[in-house]
């Protein structure tokens, strides 16, 4: 899994990456992608509880983009250069700058969250409504011609100019594929606008700690941080940083929220195991099967699988233990078709 941050020069967009990461960003107009552990309390607590060896967080890639600006032809077109690379991402979170200050030139003279947001929208709609008219063009010509997949070319076509409608009405792809069989049948193009996006206010420190006014329109969420503040935070630890955090009336660094959130937009929720040997966070996909997350372990746990013993993370740690929890009727066997949910402890029995 893979989300991409994109943002107007000097949004604090690199900042944000390198806050959560611990990587520097590259150079202008380079790409930068790290992987990034997922803060976890309840593994915290079911490390802890059980005396783990090892601790593992979930995880996924961060993609810091080059800026974007409209300023120029030269940086629109470099801009373009990198949609690919947008496409093969799961997720966008537009960083755009929200806070005043003479030591760092805002982009195109003016702090505009709004219009920076709506300006990234614009373009990604563009490009997206590229594909579409090109798309429609080769169908109607296809559709010239007596081949086996007119039906479906028909189909298709009708997708296309609904899509090409509503973005020409500046909404989202995403507002439209709702259906999983429509999706399905447009996958291959991998459209931005039908990515779930996360938008963050990057605000002056002293805003850091308030919560968000409004949320963005069409954004998965939209939350409220200084990059800057983050990126201090994450040098120091332990007195440092809790002394740091309540200078500013924040009590824990908004990364953990921030990647929290990355994960929700995706459409990510974790599963946890735990033991002596390693207490772990899993991710899967919203909607994941027990026996498909049995898979993710290992392809024999799912081969094999007979039932999955799940107790919510929140019943286990209310009970104290699992011995607790069973004789509270909070440990339950679960099928092959559970659908798994955020938190669930999942213990696997398999024969193979």
């Amino acid at each position: 899994m893979e989300i991409a941050l994109v943002g107007p020069p000097l949004s604090g967009k690199s900042t944000l990456f390198q806050a959560v990461s611990g990587h520097a960003p590259g150079h202008s107009g380079v790409e930068t992608r790290a992987m990034v552990k997922v803060p976890d309390p309840r593994v915290d607590w079911l490390s802890g509880k059980f005396a783990s060896k090892k601790t593992t967080y979930a995880t996924f890639n961060v993609l810091d983009m080059p800026g974007f600006s409209q300023e120029t032809p030269s940086q629109q077109a470099e801009f373009r250069r990198h949609m690919g690379s947008l496409r093969s991402c799961d997720g966008l979170v537009a960083v755009v700058r929200a806070f005043a200050g003479a030591d760092v030139p805002a982009y195109r003279g003016k702090v505009d969250p709004i219009r920076d947001i709506q300006e990234l929208r614009t373009e990604l709609m563009f490009a997206d409504l590229e594909q579409v008219a090109n798309r429609i063009d080769r169908l109607k010509k296809q559709l010239t011609k007596p081949v086996k997949t007119q039906e479906q070319d028909k189909r298709e076509l009708d997708l296309q100019e609904r899509c090409q409608k509503a973005l020409e009405n500046d909404m989202p792809l995403s507002e439209v594929l709702r259906d999983p069989e429509e999706a399905k049948m447009v996958s291959s193009f991998a459209f931005l606008t039908q990515k779930p996006l996360l938008v963050v206010l990057n605000v002056a420190e002293t805003e850091a700690s308030k919560p968000v006014e409004k949320e963005m329109l069409y954004a998965a969420a939209t939350i409220n941080l200084s990059a800057r503040l983050e990126a201090d935070l994450s040098q120091l630890s332990g007195d440092d940083q809790k002394t740091f955090l309540a200078e500013y009336g924040l009590t824990e660094p908004v990364r953990g929220r921030f990647l929290q959130a990355c994960m929700q937009a995706i459409g990510l929720v974790s599963f946890l195991t735990c033991g002596e040997d390693e207490s772990r966070a899993w991710p899967i996909r919203n909607g994941t099967t027990a026996v498909d997350a049995a898979g993710t372990i290992h392809s024999d746990l799912a081969r094999g699988f007979i039932r999955a013993e799940t107790v919510a993370y929140e019943d286990l740690k209310a009970a104290g233990d699992m011995k607790t929890s069973r004789a509270n009727g909070k440990i339950r066997l679960e099928g092959k078709e559970y659908v798994v949910k955020d938190g669930d402890i999942l213990n696997i029995r398999f024969s193979v």
